[in-house]
């Protein structure tokens, strides 16, 4: 990072006030009365009400418009295991996001727990704090485990965004890319390099979605996953490929699909050649991606690209997913995050990207171009305003259909 730049980003976590986020009332104290009706003798009766049924807690205190961000620090960012206390800048970085495009209230909490195992029994037992848990960059495959162990045994919406968040911004977008480039998810050749939670994840929504398993291939640092390997972890081994190809050079022969969620400049530009006829490229990989989109126009003028920073188009960033999906999970006071709402997440996204662009957004983004769904507007921008709206109704609908909200709530 240039040093201009790095200064002005310690200056801006530091100044006026150390960090990123605080903590406000949301009633008065001004008074005595006040007082006895926030604290001691008043605050006796919502306990009291809560205790006899517990339900209540979502009815007097803040439950229902809070969230944790939760990590270990042992996959942050594109900076590794740096440790629970570096990790804090992004986890209020984080809760930054939630409140500022779904007003969602949160705690980040960082636990100096490497253990995986002690991470899920702590968790577990700070959750009745909490409305919702989202997980965040801890490693895999530890990830895995953690996530969904907390699923089973909490009764809140559990996340671990470096997983489902990145999976549906990435599936929203691809399958935009896929239909102006005339094709079908069913019918094209996936190549995804990285194998850890965005990969595993991403693959698997998209197979959901309708992607063929025998065309996909998962690339990891030692080269293609495939049915002869040893040693796989459980996720790698779901994905193991009956195949010959053991190179990610070799697997982008006839790729309609490249998605890479791993490392700084992997992807050679040679490789891109034989790829199939109008190929889509995610180089997700940030700050840095695979290949600059440079590299890739100069090779593949058909293809269509995304990448994870915002000064290229078609930016894949969660925060189109994470705030909104927890907000229609919390409106309806859902139990999980189950896959039809995340299937609503996706199409709310997708589909949204081909509506009119309101103008203030296109003044924001465009550089003086009105911003309209093509091959350089995939996803709709993060400042978009109807997001909120769009994707958090589309979840809580889905979570009431799938019957993981509690009785007295309807649809909406």
């Amino acid at each position: 990072m240039p040093d201009k730049l790095r200064q002005a980003a310690l200056d801006y976590h530091a100044l006026p006030r150390p960090g990123k986020v605080c903590i406000a009332l949301s009633k008065p104290m001004e008074t005595q009365y006040d007082l006895s009706l926030a604290y001691t003798p008043g605050v006796a009766e919502p306990v009291k009400e809560i205790a006899t049924h517990p339900e209540a807690v979502y009815d007097y205190t803040n439950k229902s418009n809070l969230v944790a961000v939760i990590t270990n620090g042992t996959a942050v960012l594109g900076l590794g295991n740096v440790g629970a206390l570096a990790s804090k800048p992004v986890m209020e970085g984080k809760a930054a996001l939630f409140k500022r495009f779904a007003g969602i209230d949160v705690f980040d909490i960082e636990i100096d727990c490497p253990d995986p195992r002690e991470l899920v029994e702590t968790v577990a037992r700070i959750a009745p704090t909490f409305g919702g848990i989202n997980l965040e960059d801890i490693k895999a495959p530890e990830c895995f485990f953690v996530e969904a162990e907390l699923k089973r045994r909490l009764t809140i919406p559990v996340l671990h965004d470096d997983q489902q968040g990145t999976a549906i911004v990435v599936a929203a977008a691809l399958l935009n890319a896929l239909e102006l480039q005339g094709k079908s998810l069913s019918q094209v050749n996936i190549v995804c390099l990285g194998a850890g939670a965005a990969g595993i994840a991403t693959m698997t929504l998209l197979h959901t979605l309708g992607a063929s398993r025998a065309r996909m291939v998962l690339v990891d640092r030692e080269g293609v996953i495939h049915t002869e390997r040893v040693g796989l972890t459980e996720q790698k081994n779901s994905f193991a490929a009956t195949t010959e190809k053991r190179s990610l050079a070799h697997a982008m022969h006839d790729a309609d699909v490249f998605i890479g969620v791993s490392g700084p400049g992997l992807l050679a530009p040679d490789m891109l050649l034989p790829m199939a006829e109008k190929p889509v490229i995610f180089a997700l990989s940030n700050p840095v991606p695979e290949i600059m989109p440079q590299e890739v126009k100069r090779v593949r003028p058909d293809a269509i690209l995304a990448t994870g920073r915002s000064d290229f188009p078609n930016q894949v960033n969660n925060v189109l997913c994470f705030p909104y999906l927890f907000r229609g999970a919390l409106d309806v006071r859902a139990s999980t995050i189950n896959e039809a709402m995340q299937l609503a997440a996706v199409h709310a996204i997708r589909l949204l990207a081909k509506e009119p662009v309101p103008r203030e957004v296109s003044d924001a983004y465009g550089n003086g171009a009105v911003l309209s769904f093509g091959p350089d507007y995939l996803l709709p921008k993060p400042t978009d305003p109807r997001l909120r709206e769009l994707v958090s109704s589309a979840v809580a609908e889905a979570a009431v259909q799938s019957g993981v909200t509690p009785p007295r709530v309807v649809a909406l």
